[in-house]
């Protein structure tokens, strides 16, 4: 009798200990984030018209045929005048790079944005745990992450990790790495910090597919904080319901669309090529049969399978464009808004179409492009703020984060607002400008003769 007692304890206090384990996993499984901090370069370093077009005009490389299609691009590229490019690059320095102006360019983000993260969070750098540095084009010894350590003297035990090659898509990957360790960690906070090194990796060369790069990338970066004590839930932001990463890289194609390389003379840039849009549809359509259940209400799910089993027996040889569209569920019923990768207008253009989004939920992805450029890693943030100084994201409201990056990557999260957003951030000083009513592009007007 005595032993079966003990046998009965014993299977007790083991049933508590593990429903204890659960409860304990379940809360290190949250993920808030207590604030975010996106960069503004100075003034002496916007790009308007005429500083780039001299910087164009300075490439000897440059025949009359290639001026044309810098032309082309960059009145198809959706960015206006107010966009940045690095200081050696304004300085005339893009040919001869320096060591220097790489670290001096990422000093710079860096600590800006982390000097107003921990002013306005009121938490102080020795109280960090986790620190994440995600900047593709850029590895140097000491690593970036040791010279936020060094800057900010932080604790000796401090968990760091520096992400290289992630492409623009390395946010939301430093993101789930913190979302991991949490499960580790408990009560812990943790610093992401993306960005991309420009000053190093200005193409010089005359490729069409690596001169698009110039065109596109911009200065920009954003640091953000995180954190998975429930006792400071009040005063989260943000919390992170789910993430769903998918690498498309074992695809050809999708592999080479996207790449770092050396042209035939040595000069060195980024190619990207027409497959790109592809690419990241392929990748995106496989990410949301990850995503889609993961939040999409129930009668969304079985409405969508219906119509795909509907279409599939009426034309099995489908297009493509049929395909991704029978592919691809109503994600309006499981988010309010959506905070797409500003990569290109033709990879938004292509987002859009195939979600059936009015021009509403693509206005903060078209605006951050027409006044930052894409950023590379740090261009969702400023997505985000632009939602947040236009006052649209409230208490409940569910926001789908979509980022594509090399590789190939597609990486979605949902995050939701766990209080009214209102910040002006870095869009403090312009947002009442924004939407323009019309969007004039003046390199047309000004060099509209080379496309003659």
């Amino acid at each position: 009798m005595e032993l079966l007692t003990a046998l009965c304890l014993l299977c007790f206090f083991y049933l508590t200990y593990y429903l204890y384990k659960l409860v304990l996993q379940r809360t290190n499984h949250c993920c808030y984030m207590l604030g975010y901090e996106c960069y503004k370069a100075t003034e002496g370093r916007r790009l308007d018209t005429e500083l780039c077009a001299s910087i164009v005009f300075r490439n000897k490389n440059l025949g009359s045929e290639e001026y044309r299609f810098l032309l082309r691009t960059i009145v198809k590229a959706g960015i206006g005048e107010n966009s940045y490019a690095p200081e050696n690059v304004i300085r005339g320095k893009e040919e001869r790079p320096e060591l220097i102006d790489s670290l001096t360019e990422m000093d710079q983000i860096f600590f800006e944005t982390l000097d107003n993260l921990f002013a306005k969070t009121r938490i102080s750098p020795q109280e960090i745990d986790i620190l994440v540095v995600n900047v593709s084009l850029l590895s140097c010894v000491p690593s970036l992450t040791a010279r936020v350590i060094n800057r900010y003297k932080m604790k000796s035990n401090v968990k760091a990790f520096n992400l290289s090659g992630m492409g623009c898509s390395a946010s939301l990957v430093a993101i789930d790495l913190v979302q991991q360790l949490f499960k580790t960690y408990n009560n812990a906070f943790a610093i992401v910090v993306s960005t991309e090194s420009l000053s190093a990796n200005w193409y010089c060369g005359n490729e069409k597919s690596m001169i698009l790069s110039n065109c596109l990338f911009r200065s920009g970066g954003c640091s953000m904080l995180f954190t998975n004590n429930k006792a400071l839930k009040h005063r989260a932001i943000l919390k992170l319901k789910c993430m769903v990463r998918t690498h498309y890289g074992s695809n050809d194609e999708a592999y080479d669309c996207c790449i770092q390389m050396e042209d035939g003379h040595g000069n060195r840039g980024f190619r990207l090529t027409k497959k790109l849009v592809n690419a990241a549809a392929q990748s995106f359509t496989i990410n949301l049969r990850v995503l889609g259940p993961k939040m999409l209400p129930l009668w969304e799910i079985i409405r969508y399978i219906i119509l795909s089993f509907a279409q599939r027996r009426k034309s099995k040889r489908a297009s493509l464009d049929e395909e991704l569209t029978a592919a691809i569920p109503n994600l309006k019923t499981g988010a309010e808004h959506f905070c797409i990768h500003p990569g290109g207008k033709a990879v938004i253009d292509g987002v859009g179409k195939s979600l059936g989004l009015t021009e509403y939920d693509l206005e903060p992805t078209r605006m951050t492009l027409h006044r930052f450029g894409n950023t590379s890693a740090g261009s969702l943030w400023y997505v985000l703020g632009y939602m947040e100084a236009k006052k649209r994201l409230k208490k409940g409201d569910r926001i789908i984060m979509i980022s594509f990056g090399s590789g190939f990557k597609c990486n979605t999260c949902i995050w939701e607002v766990m209080k009214d957003m209102k910040d002006g951030n870095v869009w403090k000083d312009c947002i009442d400008e924004y939407p323009p009513n019309a969007v004039v592009n003046p390199f047309m007007e000004k060099y509209g003769w080379l496309d003659r």
